[in-house]
């Protein structure tokens, strides 16, 4: 029998999971932290300043200045340090400027309302995060590495591609984690732009905008996003980033999965308020199971434009190394928490 543990070491069978579940519904939906913004890109950093949820900002950490010291005591670790930057390098910026005419009225059994249903007329920028978990590289349609799969396709679906006389042999195709809330499905998937590698506010802009949904469960709350690029420059720069990724997280699995229940450390990288990454560090609370998979609340510190970012509770182990944890929502209570993923 599956089980749910609660931050007040109370053990709930799955049947009185179910009846939380339907009959406290806001305990686990809660308020999306997508970021709208009226006037598009250019007002984005006014939702910053006058951000209510977190005035000031002052749990989160600019990725370029977080440094060993940000970390908590005990647990200043070279190597928790490097998994944090890494993951941060992998963080991507996802703006939304069209509501899908499909998205449900209410999330899956429940009369909790989904975000932004029924606004297919209007047109608003919205934004939240997502991870790129991997990348493969084609020529001719012939894969090059990060898998075994050619493509019945021989040259680049990117725009720039498609919008040209002459399309590229060689490209690259990489996967993003987001929130189902931030994109539902390809209508919506075709009006999205993801900005890569905006660290600070005067990094280059960097975007891609040919992207498709390769995987979506709302229920879950989990999106996979397929994208597609020719510029060598950032399908190099993601592949060596992913490649580092895996070689840290690994080490950094190995030394606190022993102690994961007892640290509890949790943390989040994302784009508050559509504005440049962030790293937020806390605590996850509460253990729930959901079938087969898991999610998580947490003290970790979020705002408007962090839905969809990766959720790293340390110590725990993903399926492949592939974390489909992602921050879902904040409840009224004060925690944060995630969608549904596959953890061990």
């Amino acid at each position: 029998m599956s089980t749910v543990v609660c931050d007040s070491d109370k053990m709930e069978t799955q049947e009185e999971y179910n009846v939380l579940y339907d009959n406290n519904e806001s305990q686990h939906y809660g308020d999306h932290e997508t970021q709208e913004s009226e006037d598009g890109e250019a007002n984005l950093p006014n939702y910053l300043v006058g951000c209510k949820k977190n005035p000031g900002h002052r749990q989160f950490i600019p990725v370029d200045t977080f440094s060993l010291k940000h970390l908590p005591e005990g647990l200043q670790d070279i190597n928790l340090f490097d998994l944090i930057k890494a993951t941060a390098d992998l963080i991507v910026r996802v703006g939304v400027t069209n509501s899908s005419p499909h998205r449900p009225k209410f999330w899956p059994k429940t009369t909790h309302p989904y975000p932004f249903y029924n606004m297919s007329d209007t047109r608003k920028l919205r934004t939240g995060s997502g991870r790129v978990f991997d990348v493969k590289s084609f020529q001719d349609g012939i894969i090059q590495y990060g898998g075994i799969e050619d493509t019945a396709y021989t040259k680049c679906w990117c725009t720039k591609c498609l919008n040209s006389n002459v399309s590229s042999n060689v490209w690259w195709e990489f996967y993003v984690y987001t929130a189902t809330h931030v994109v539902c499905d390809d209508f919506e998937a075709s009006h999205t732009t993801l900005r890569l590698f905006y660290d600070t506010n005067n990094s280059q802009v960097i975007n891609v905008d040919k992207i498709n949904v390769d995987y979506v469960n709302i229920e879950y709350d989990l999106c996979v996003l397929k994208c597609f690029t020719c510029d060598k420059h950032v399908g190099k720069k993601l592949t060596e980033m992913c490649n580092l990724f895996f070689i840290i997280f690994n080490k950094v699995f190995q030394n606190y999965k022993d102690s994961r229940d007892i640290h509890k450390l949790n943390f989040i990288v994302s784009h508050p308020h559509g504005c440049s990454k962030q790293v937020s560090i806390g605590q996850w609370k509460d253990i729930y199971k959901v079938d087969l998979s898991t999610k998580f609340t947490y003290t970790t510190s979020t705002c408007p434009g962090s839905s969809g970012a990766h959720v790293q509770c340390v110590g725990y182990n993903e399926w492949w190394l592939l974390s489909n944890l992602v921050h879902s929502g904040s409840l009224k209570c004060g925690l944060n928490y995630s969608g549904v993923g596959d953890v061990s």
